[in-house]
């Protein structure tokens, strides 16, 4: 199966500030727009952000030793990729929820995460697999 690109529209409250986030500090690249929300490109997946001041707080859920933002989306990258950004995230002074670090080690489904928030509180999970066969692994 061909994978295909998803779409993920979510709430910020400031256009300006999340087109400083998401296209200067993620570098993902602008598409259409208009004065309440804007495209991004997101790894070949489209984001978009709509202006919603005021929206909820997120939960969270423990997961391998670590308070989890619940929700949160995010795209799994290879290695190289995924250091690269934990690398710019860091110079940026971004600020983490869960700092870079190699998750499940040792086991199946072992996996590099990283959890951050836009400016706008939206929780992100970007990850790695040495071997992308664990992604789904259960033994």
């Amino acid at each position: 199966m061909t994978m295909r690109p998803f779409h993920l529209a979510f709430p910020v409250r400031d256009i300006a500030e999340a087109r400083a986030f998401w296209g200067g500090v993620m570098g993902c690249g602008e598409g259409r727009s208009a004065a309440d929300w804007v495209d991004f490109d997101f790894y070949g997946h489209q984001i978009v952000v709509h202006l919603a001041p005021g929206a909820g707080d997120a939960a969270s859920n423990p997961v391998d030793g670590h308070d989890v933002p619940v929700p949160h989306f995010g795209v799994v990258l290879d290695m190289a990729d995924w250091q690269a950004l934990a690398d710019r995230l860091k110079a940026a002074g971004v600020d983490f929820a869960i700092e870079p670090h190699v998750r499940f080690a040792g086991q199946p489904g072992e996996q590099a995460t990283m959890f951050f928030r836009d400016p706008s509180g939206n929780a992100i999970e970007m990850k790695a697999f040495a071997d992308l066969g664990q992604l789904f692994a259960t033994e």
